[in-house]
């Protein structure tokens, strides 16, 4: 039996692609020790999408509570499988800007060790195993907000004469910019897996992640835009928009298509360290002030906010992923859910009743 090694497990990516192979037959080994209610509170567990996925896997999922930056812990699960392990897929992070500078060292522990860690677990074990890792498109740092943009009524738009106006593609630069220290710690991670795949000529990749959402992630203000936006919409939680008069652009992908796309990887891979820009790109993008209006029309309640004129550090202005090298590679993908409404109205059903209840 192929053995899938999923970190972060219980998180949104994780538990789509925990029961995405779970479905096909392979055993998944999830690893996950709920540090995310340790980075955002008692709203950030994700206690209960284990406990759903222990009861509806059964024997299909063996869950570990292991802590990635415990290099000996991993190397005897590693051990165990050996070469049945076929797949890694590493979903792990500590995912905020805000929080990473209250303490650096965990952030990049978690963020950049830990991933060194499973490398070199990978390295001794199941050196032809599948490496992918959820990188994020903050390793560009701000440099995308020196691209000219153009103020529209509800967004900021790019200018249409520019190279990039289908999206921002693997080209541009990581060097001299501001990251924030999660940005920094996750470039040091995403580096680490090109230079595991080129170095030794291993099968990795790493996918730099616009805003990934979906109905299972435990959105809080520091992390998970759309999921957070939609359970402040829910309960009339008031939100902040911080800068950019609210019309400040992301692409946003849904959990699932992200899966997709790591199983096109993971059928036909490709060595020495490939990287993909990765989101909704111009089909399903959406600024902060166009999100708000979706969820009013989508919930029929008046969604409660205020304004911050001190945009996050490092935050972009505008970013929609080009999506052009990825479907070059891989034509087969295909989005299914190719607009931001379908992924917010998913949201909604699936959590309407949940959050309810929680208030």
């Amino acid at each position: 039996m192929s053995i899938v090694i999923i970190t972060g497990s219980a998180g949104l990516i994780g538990s789509e692609a925990t029961e995405f192979y779970a479905s096909l037959g392979y055993k998944v080994i999830g690893i996950d020790n709920n540090m995310r209610e340790t980075f955002f509170g008692p709203e950030g567990s994700t206690i209960w999408n284990r406990n759903r996925l222990e009861g509806v896997l059964g024997k299909k999922y063996e869950h570990h509570m292991m802590d990635i930056r415990q290099a000996d812990q991993l190397n005897e699960l590693f051990s165990l499988y050996g070469k049945e392990i076929s797949l890694i897929i590493h979903t792990a992070a500590q995912p905020s800007h805000d929080w990473a500078v209250k303490d650096p060292f965990t952030d990049f522990g978690v963020n950049a060790n830990g991933t060194l860690n499973l490398l070199e677990a990978m390295r001794h074990h199941c050196p032809e195993a599948v490496f992918i890792f959820t990188s994020t498109n903050k390793v560009y740092g701000d440099r995308p907000n020196t691209l000219p943009l153009i103020e529209l009524e509800t967004r900021w738009e790019i200018d249409p004469a520019h190279a990039f106006r289908e999206g921002i593609s693997e080209e541009m630069s990581v060097d001299q910019s501001m990251h924030s220290l999660f940005g920094a710690s996750k470039l040091a991670a995403d580096i680490l897996v090109q230079e595991y795949g080129r170095y030794f000529n291993f099968k990795t990749v790493c996918f730099r992640g616009g805003v990934l959402s979906g109905s299972k992630q435990s959105g809080v203000q520091l992390h998970g835009f759309i999921n957070y936006l939609m359970r402040c919409a829910i309960t009339g939680t008031p939100y902040t928009i911080f800068g950019y008069e609210g019309k400040q652009v992301r692409d946003v992908i849904h959990s699932s298509d992200v899966i997709s796309a790591f199983h096109a990887f993971y059928l036909n891979p490709r060595r020495g360290g490939e990287v993909y820009n990765l989101g909704g790109g111009r089909d399903s993008n959406v600024s902060m002030l166009e999100a708000i209006q979706l969820s009013q029309e989508i919930t029929g309640r008046e969604f409660v906010y205020t304004y911050s004129d001190t945009a996050r550090a490092g935050d972009h202005q505008w970013y929609v992923s080009d999506l052009a090298k990825f479907k070059a590679h891989y034509p087969e993908w295909q989005q299914a859910y190719n607009h931001i409404r379908l992924i917010m109205e998913g949201i909604y059903e699936e959590n309407k009743d949940r959050w309810r209840v929680a208030i």
